[in-house]
């Protein structure tokens, strides 16, 4: 079907990958937890839209720049180091309540900003290109490596995988938050962790090599 071979033993083995927590995993249910469901929604939307991005680099080719260029892959790889790093320092410093206000306008404005975060945190991750390129073409006819339609096709049906599981884990991460809700030292605290957290994973990704 356009070039793709065995789309359900992908679909199954994309969940297997989605499900097994990273740095996505660890973002949602951060934002979830501490922010509430909206956040959760927006960041997961950030990050599939993120999965797009990428999926639209693999099936031009430009993601094989960052697997065989050393120095692509590196500014990339610090950059999102950095920016993961960035926002582990905002949280850990953070003594605000993390839970989300009742301000129409704020709440619109903050999620945005999680949509972006989202984005950002998935597409600064060089390892998600390389992942694209190592996985997908064991779903794509050889003789359709060059045709960017079962690429784009693979690209959104994970993204969509992606969608469905996170939202559902949203749902329960802010169950989570709502008992939580009047206990500000328990804030403060998952503030501080998820700060360490997201500092943790820039400095992984910072030492991860090509």
């Amino acid at each position: 079907m356009l070039g793709i071979e065995n789309l359900f033993a992908f679909m199954l083995t994309a969940l297997f990958f989605i499900m097994t927590p990273g740095i996505d995993t660890i973002f949602v249910l951060n934002k979830s937890i501490a922010q509430g469901r909206k956040s959760g929604i927006y960041a997961t939307l950030g990050i599939n839209a993120g999965v797009l991005i990428h999926t639209l680099f693999a099936a031009l080719g430009l993601s094989v720049i960052v697997a065989n260029s050393a120095y692509a892959f590196t500014i990339i790889k610090y950059v999102g180091a950095f920016y993961l790093i960035y926002l582990g320092f905002l949280k850990f410093k953070n003594r605000k309540d993390f839970l989300p206000t009742n301000d129409e306008k704020k709440i619109q404005k903050k999620g945005k900003n999680d949509f972006w975060s989202g984005f950002f945190t998935n597409m600064l991750n060089p390892k998600v290109a390389l992942f694209f390129l190592a996985f997908f073409p064991q779903f794509i006819n050889p003789t359709q490596m060059e045709n960017p339609a079962p690429f784009i096709l693979l690209g959104l049906a994970y993204a969509l995988i992606g969608i469905v599981w996170f939202l559902i884990l949203t749902v329960f991460a802010s169950i989570f938050s709502q008992k939580i809700k009047n206990n500000p030292n328990a804030g403060l605290w998952i503030n501080k962790l998820s700060g360490f957290v997201f500092i943790l994973m820039g400095i992984k990704i910072a030492l991860s090599k090509n």
